[in-house]
């Protein structure tokens, strides 16, 4: 499976000018697969894909294909709330080496269940690759309901869904109701053991760009069964994952990349970069927990 263990959600570095940080970039890239994580997401929440062009998505797409190091499985977001531009998008993106899309639950329009149900299949439709379904109601509002999940899961071009809905009530119905070759991958750092438990495959990470090596140790400790180390491990990152969300992510795991070496932690507003007062209980966090020296 092209999707199982850890996908990191690959942040996208800026320039003190505001543009692509390539030189940053290339090392998240390098850090990510040099430490053994086992596909990456491009063009995510995480990546900031709501304050990048297109013009912008297409150079860094094409940067992360020339640059991965490992040949590991791409996945690429490609969502919205407006059905016909999201095909339109499809239509004029260079897909090639490019292993499944990610397609985000339509946000502010607030649409039906049925009128989520068209536009996943009239996206899976215009698809040349695999569909992701992601479901993260925290930031879009409507929520793709597990009765849906399980009636697009029957459509041949739609494998697998990203569950950030942060309930565990959710993730049994999902491993309950559908079908077995369908992939359930967790999308919350937190949870993601608890969800191993339940059959879920991995995990699409923010975590994993600051700390690949700890978190795949975590995830795959877990589908092997060894779940007295995936809940040691899951547990050390607790009380330092909470704080990456403080000011909005990608903001807090920028800023424990800039407190490691790997990049700059700027973003692009409306987002700003963490605030002092965040950098030291990021810091304080990860000696507490032996991530970084005192």
């Amino acid at each position: 499976m092209k999707f199982k263990g850890v996908g990191t959600a690959i942040i996208t570095p800026f320039t003190a000018e505001n543009t692509i940080d390539k030189a940053g970039l290339l090392k998240i890239l390098n850090y990510s697969a040099d430490n053994g994580v086992n596909y990456f997401v491009i063009n995510g929440t995480t990546g900031e894909s709501a304050t990048t062009t297109q013009t912008e998505k297409a150079e860094i797409l094409a940067f992360a294909k020339a640059n991965n190091p490992k040949s590991l499985p791409i996945m690429y977001g490609m969502g919205g709330n407006n059905t016909a531009e999201v095909i339109e998008n499809i239509a004029h993106t260079d897909l090639s080496g490019v292993d499944a899309i990610l397609s985000v639950c339509p946000y502010y329009v607030k649409p039906s269940q049925r009128g989520i149900l068209e536009h996943f299949k009239a996206i899976a439709e215009a698809s040349p690759i695999p569909v992701f379904l992601y479901n993260v109601p925290g930031r879009t509002v409507a929520s793709i309901a597990v009765d849906t999940v399980v009636e697009l899961a029957k459509h041949k071009n739609i494998i697998g869904l990203k569950d950030a809905s942060c309930s565990i009530e959710v993730a049994m119905e999902l491993e309950k109701k559908c079908p077995e070759d369908f992939i359930l991958v967790s999308g919350d750092d937190n949870l993601v053991t608890a969800q191993l438990s339940l059959g879920y495959q991995g995990v699409i990470s923010v975590i994993s760009n600051s700390f690949p090596k700890e978190f795949t140790q975590l995830v795959w400790a877990g589908l092997n069964g060894d779940f007295k180390t995936a809940r040691e491990l899951q547990l050390r990152f607790l009380d330092f994952d909470n704080l990456l969300y403080v000011e909005s992510n990608p903001v807090g795991i920028k800023a424990v990349a800039e407190i490691k070496g790997l990049c700059n932690g700027r973003v692009r507003l409306p987002l700003a970069k963490a605030s002092d007062e965040l950098m030291v209980k990021l810091k304080a966090s990860m000696i507490t927990e032996g991530f970084l020296d005192a």
